[in-house]
């Protein structure tokens, strides 16, 4: 017996060729073959980048500057260094292909609901370029890629359906977020969050995303030795006040503070990219310029360079009072420029960390200006509303940023973010983020053509 397919008219191939769909306990077990398999990729990608960073910005120091000559200032190894990375991710991608950077993962994870497991080589050596040479890019998007493939892989091999691939697919994508971000239920909501507009739609996927996050989180904690727990620590600033509701007022203004600072982000974005346009297929010289981008803002701004993980820490909550509220706000406005010629330049990483220490610093500066709101919570709401602004994320955030900073403001947070989420509606700068609807398909049952419903994505 044949279907008649509606697209095209052809003949369908017998029923018994149809792929077939998990059960929920066998969704659950490769969930969890996921997941280990994904913190053990985290640990290993972890491991080699921070070999990486210290051979070329510890270890190289060392070795380069006593032979530069007297007349060439130390400051100089900085944008050097960038703009040699550039030309080094130029190489990789025009040898090793444009493998998919965020956009391009959303697309695919909505229509066919897989990634393309061929691209894992290009993105993991690109991507370990990209950020060894200080690009304002991190590495959740490469982990997205080559865990997301894996499930993909996973379900291609078994046979599945698109809907049984698409929720391995996402169970890839929470394994990566959840070992990177420290927060396994935060991670995989980000995962789930991401491919829309207006939060998460494909709910069938959350129970096994989070197991998957949660083995790949413990994996990852257990092969690097990092701690569980949050890594902000805001001890220098006064204790936190109780939950008022001049508190959650204050979210809120803060939350439309950082999402007109999103829609400058994306303002700032869109003129860089209109100004290069007509080099958008030189990719080694778009690679170049985006070093040397990179390296001469960072010349000018040391905070800025790199992804930003550590340097929320260290450049803003332990050093940044002292800097003031005019030097702050130049550094988020640098951390801006940095971000958009690392993405232009063809760098492969993810964003999150650097829109959260563009809010950090942003914070900051409104609390250093305005005393009666207490620094954590202006650079935590500021952090949640850019970056909610940017990638419509506002539940994952909020619970990310609860975890990694251990503090009890959660409600606020979550205020700043849907506040940033509502002004921002229709501004984007992901295109291929859109909503799901129902669409129909015809299936046989007892020799009759009968509709079945499956969710499939169109656009808004």
């Amino acid at each position: 017996m044949t279907t008649i397919n509606q697209k095209d008219g052809l003949a369908s191939p017998p029923i018994s060729d149809k792929k077939s769909d998990l059960t929920y306990f066998q969704t659950i077990l490769y969930g969890i073959l996921i997941g280990t398999i994904g913190g053990l990729v985290a640990t290993i990608y972890y491991f080699v980048l921070e070999n990486l960073l210290d051979i070329v910005w510890e270890e190289g120091k060392e070795f380069w500057l006593p032979l530069f000559p007297t007349w060439l200032p130390a400051w100089n190894y900085t944008w050097i260094i960038a703009t040699i990375g550039g030309l080094l991710v130029g190489l990789c991608l025009y040898f090793l292909g444009l493998p998919g950077e965020m956009a391009m993962v959303i697309d695919k994870v909505h229509d066919p609901g897989r990634l393309e497991p061929r691209q894992t080589p290009g993105m993991i050596i690109t991507s370990l370029v990209s950020i060894t040479a200080g690009g304002s890019l991190g590495p959740e998007a490469p982990l997205v890629q080559v865990n997301g493939s894996l499930g993909s892989w996973l379900g291609d091999r078994l046979n599945l359906s698109m809907k049984s691939i698409r929720i391995l697919t996402f169970c890839g994508m929470s394994a990566a977020l959840g070992a990177f971000f420290g927060a396994p239920i935060g991670g995989a909501l980000f995962a789930l969050e991401i491919p829309h507009r207006r939060s998460l739609e494909y709910y069938e996927a959350i129970v096994p995303a989070v197991i998957a996050s949660i083995f790949s989180f413990a994996m990852f904690r257990f092969g690097t030795g990092l701690e569980v727990g949050g890594i902000y620590r805001f001890e220098l600033f006064d204790t936190l006040p109780p939950l008022t509701y001049i508190n959650m007022l204050q979210g809120l203004a803060l939350g439309a503070i950082g999402a007109a600072a999103g829609v400058l982000f994306v303002g700032i974005f869109r003129c860089m990219g209109w100004l290069i346009a007509k080099l958008e297929d030189n990719h080694i010289l778009l690679a170049v310029l985006g070093g040397l981008g990179i390296g001469w803002i960072a010349v000018l701004f040391p905070q800025t360079l790199f992804f930003s993980e550590q340097q929320i820490q260290t450049e803003v909550i332990e050093a940044g009072a002292a800097l003031g509220v005019v030097t702050l706000l130049c550094i988020t406005l640098a951390k801006m420029f940095a971000i958009s010629f690392t993405i232009h330049g063809g760098f492969r990483g993810g964003f999150i960390f650097p829109l959260f220490f563009t809010g950090a610093n942003l914070g900051l500066a409104i609390s250093l200006a305005r005393p009666d709101i207490h620094p954590t919570i202006a650079m935590l709401c500021c952090m949640a509303a850019i970056n909610v602004a940017i990638t419509k994320t506002p539940i994952s955030t909020s619970i990310i940023l609860g975890v990694l900073t251990d503090t009890s403001i959660l409600p606020i947070v979550a205020i700043a973010s849907f506040t940033s989420l509502l002004l921002t509606n229709n501004v984007s700068l992901l295109k291929t983020q859109r909503s799901r609807t129902v669409a129909t398909e015809t299936v046989v049952v007892s020799d009759k053509l009968v509709p079945e419903l499956e969710l499939s994505p169109v656009l808004n």
